[in-house]
């Protein structure tokens, strides 16, 4: 969690400095992208640091105190596709899990005022924290069209009147409204249907991976750790053509996941949109090293299999059950004497 911020700072921060900061975050995200950042220790350092002052205080200048430098460039290649990795990088998905770390900062804080007996300022986070929780519900029923069942009730109870001020057009004898009505109906039909089909979606939705699951991308070789998930790709249309989505042997409409691109591969890649398609699993346990900035607050362990396990708040996220593969023997876990 971010360090070296005392909790009346938090509590004293006016609310633009949170609420303002999620709605401007695409402003602010773009200085991050051009910060040069050469090694493992610096990311690690550099990202809570930067989360602290983008979100607390609204100001992401943090970054031009560190001295740092980068290389550009990526390191893989998609094989005769014109692709190379950086297609899939997804800012909107790092945005995403820059937000959830900080709604659990913000929770932890709030139970650390409690704890302190420092009631008025454990309420100011509480306000704090329902206002990000708001915004990010906000963002979700956007994206992910979370909110379409409502949305197939709304347009139905629009269709039902319109149609009765349709027939009363057409009583009336006023055609050309009559004719408005209609492409109005129309419209409004085919947007029902695409929110039900939308909504059905998210329903019965089928995924290959899990949270927590190591994968390698299959034309880049990255390795790589799945920790969000979509029943279809919610990226922009700039990002879907830059990405060639529409090349995808199946489409759009499969299951896309967020992935966190092992450091010692890339450290600029940070986190890829990828498709189910794109992705293999292991075919045996992958007990090698893997290091990513996200890791530590996402996950909180490893288990059998070498996947790390997500924390509770990113299952409810996601509303994706407990799994954790067993070790053998209590020799085998990390760390053991064997």
């Amino acid at each position: 969690m971010v360090q070296g911020l005392s909790l009346s700072t938090l509590a004293t921060s006016g609310k633009s400095g949170v609420y303002g900061s999620i709605a401007s975050w695409r402003k602010h995200y773009k200085l991050m992208k051009k910060t040069p950042i050469t090694s493992g220790t610096d990311r690690h350092y550099i990202w809570p640091q930067y989360m602290q002052s983008l979100f607390l205080t609204g100001n992401p200048n943090i970054l031009s105190h560190r001295n740092l430098r980068v290389d550009a460039g990526w390191l893989f290649k998609g094989g005769g596709q014109g692709l190379d990795a950086s297609s899939e990088r997804s800012e909107s998905a790092n945005e995403d899990i820059l937000i959830f770390f900080f709604q659990l900062d913000l929770a932890t804080r709030v139970q650390y005022a409690l704890n302190l007996e420092q009631y008025e300022t454990a309420q100011q986070l509480r306000n704090k924290l329902t206002e990000v929780k708001a915004e990010v519900m906000r963002q979700q029923e956007a994206k992910r069209g979370s909110s379409s069942k409502s949305k197939v009730q709304d347009k139905a109870i629009s269709i039902i009147r319109l149609r009765a001020d349709l027939q009363h057009a057409i009583e009336s004898e006023n055609y050309a409204l009559a004719a408005d009505l209609r492409d109005e109906i129309s419209k409004l039909e085919s947007e029902s249907l695409a929110a039900s089909v939308n909504a059905l979606a998210y329903e019965n939705v089928q995924y290959s991976f899990r949270l927590g699951q190591k994968v390698r991308h299959k034309i880049f070789g990255y390795c790589a750790v799945i920790c969000g998930m979509d029943p279809m790709c919610c990226e922009s249309s700039s990002w879907m053509e830059i990405a060639q989505v529409e090349k995808l042997s199946r489409g759009s409409n499969q299951p896309f996941y967020q992935v966190l691109v092992d450091v010692h591969a890339d450290p600029n890649l940070l986190v890829a949109y990828v498709p189910e398609e794109n992705l293999l699993a292991p075919d045996q346990p992958d007990m090698g090293r893997f290091d990513h900035p996200y890791i530590s607050f996402l996950f909180y362990g490893v288990d059998g299999a070498g996947d790390f396990i997500p924390i509770k708040q990113l299952r409810e996220k996601y509303n994706r059950p407990r799994h954790e593969v067993p070790f053998d023997s209590e020799d085998e876990k990390p760390g053991g004497d064997a």
